[in-house]
C-alpha cells in the first residue's frame, strides 16, 4: 500500500491542490515564490489535506467550497517544517536539501512565516469563526510542543506520560484538527465531528510514534534524513524513554543523551542500547493500540467507500516504513 492507492478516493481533489499550491504562493518578491516553489516540489504525504478531504467528503460534492481550507492545512504544515528544519539545523528533508541549506536561515523563516500568513489569507473569505478557530488553537499547540521539546533536549528525566503530551501537540493535534475540520466543512452533526477529530488524533498519534521508530530502526535512504537524528539531537523519543528505564546500560545510555556534543560513536552505542531491548516491539505495541482506537472510533454515518480510505490510513501508518 502507498500513499496514492491509499488515497486513490480523492486523488483528483490532491492533483487539483498541488495545482492551486503553486499558485498560491507567488509572490512579488521572486525569492520568497522560489523557496515556496522548492518546498512544494519536494513533495510529501499530503496526509493532513488528503484526510481533511475525505472527510469533508462525506456529505460535500462542491470541490472549490472545500479546497480553500485544504489548502491552508498543506500551507501552514509547510511553513512548520521550515522553522522546524531551521530550529534542527537539518541540512536535508525526504532527501533533498531543506530550504534553510539552499537559502539560509533568515530567508527560510521569513517564508515559513509568509505560508502561514498565506493560509489564513486564503480562507479568510471562505471559513467560519470556529474553523478559524480550530486552526488558531492548532497552531498554538504546535508552538507549545516545539517549546516543550526544545526545553528537554539531551533530558533523559522524561516519563512516557510527558512524551505522550508533547507529541500530541506537535503532531497529533493537528492532524485530528484536519479530520475535525472535514467533518465542519461537510456539516457533519457534531458527535459524528468529534469522533473524527478522535480519529485524527490517534492517527497522529501513531505517525508520530512510528516515526520516532524509524528514526532507530531505518537507514538514511529510507527517511530522507540521517538516521539517529532524533537521539543526536537530544530529543528524547519513546524507545528511548523504554531503554532508560530497562536496559542494564541504561547508565550509559543517559551519559550519552547529556552530552552536547555528541560523536558519531556515542549515537550509534547508544542506538545498539536500545535495539539490545525490546523498546522497537514495545513502541510499536503502542502504534498498535492506537490504531486500534482510530478504527473503532469511525462514525457509522460516513459513506462505505470513505470509511474504507480511513482505514487504509491506519493500515499504512502501521506498516509504513518512511
Amino acid at each position: 500500500m502507498n500513499k496514492n492507492t491509499m488515497f486513490e478516493i480523492v486523488q483528483n481533489d490532491l492533483k487539483e491542490l498541488e495545482g492551486e499550491l503553486l499558485s498560491v504562493i507567488h509572490s512579488q518578491e521572486d525569492l520568497i515564490t522560489d523557496i515556496s516553489r522548492h518546498l512544494v516540489k519536494a513533495g510529501g504525504k499530503r496526509l493532513r489535506p488528503a484526510l481533511y478531504l475525505v472527510c469533508a467528503r462525506s456529505k460535500c460534492s462542491d470541490l472549490k467550497a472545500i479546497m480553500p481550507m485544504a489548502l491552508a492545512i498543506e500551507l501552514i504544515h509547510m511553513a512548520t517544517l521550515v522553522h522546524d528544519d531551521v530550529i534542527d539545523e537539518a541540512s536535508t528533508r525526504r532527501g533533498r536539501p531543506t530550504a534553510n541549506a539552499c537559502w539560509g536561515n533568515y530567508q527560510s523563516v521569513l517564508t515559513g512565516d509568509f505560508l502561514f500568513a498565506k493560509a489564513f489569507s486564503v480562507v479568510a473569505m471562505h471559513v467560519d469563526q470556529r474553523m478559524l478557530k480550530v486552526l488558531t488553537d492548532v497552531m498554538c499547540s504546535m508552538c507549545e510542543g516545539e517549546i516543550i521539546q526544545d526545553k528537554d533536549t539531551f533530558n533523559p528525566d522524561q516519563s512516557e506520560g510527558q512524551y505522550l503530551v508533547r507529541i500530541a501537540k506537535k503532531t497529533a493535534d493537528f492532524i485530528a484538527a484536519s479530520c475535525e475540520l472535514g467533518g465542519m466543512v461537510a456539516g457533519l452533526p457534531a458527535d459524528d465531528i468529534e469522533a473524527l477529530r478522535k480519529y485524527g488524533y490517534s492517527i497522529g498519534m501513531a505517525f508520530q510514534i512510528t516515526d520516532d521508530i524509524l528514526d532507530v530502526t531505518a537507514s538514511s535512504e529510507q527517511i530522507g534524513k540521517p538516521a539517529g537524528h532524533d537521539l543526536r539531537q537530544g530529543i528524547v523519543t519513546l524507545p528511548v524513554i523504554f531503554a532508560l528505564e530497562n536496559s542494564k546500560h541504561k547508565n550509559e545510555l543517559r551519559e550519552i543523551i547529556v552530552n552536547r556534543a555528541m560523536t558519531e560513536e556515542a549515537v550509534k552505542k547508544g542506538l545498539k542500547i536500545i535495539h539490545d531491548t525490546t523498546a522497537v516491539e514495545y513502541s510499536y505495541q503502542r502504534v498498535a493500540d492506537y490504531l486500534h482506537e482510530a478504527r473503532n472510533i469511525l462514525p457509522p454515518s460516513i459513506p462505505p467507500n470513505l470509511k474504507q480510505c480511513l482505514l487504509e490510513v491506519a493500515d499504512f501508518v502501521g506498516l509504513r516504513k518512511y
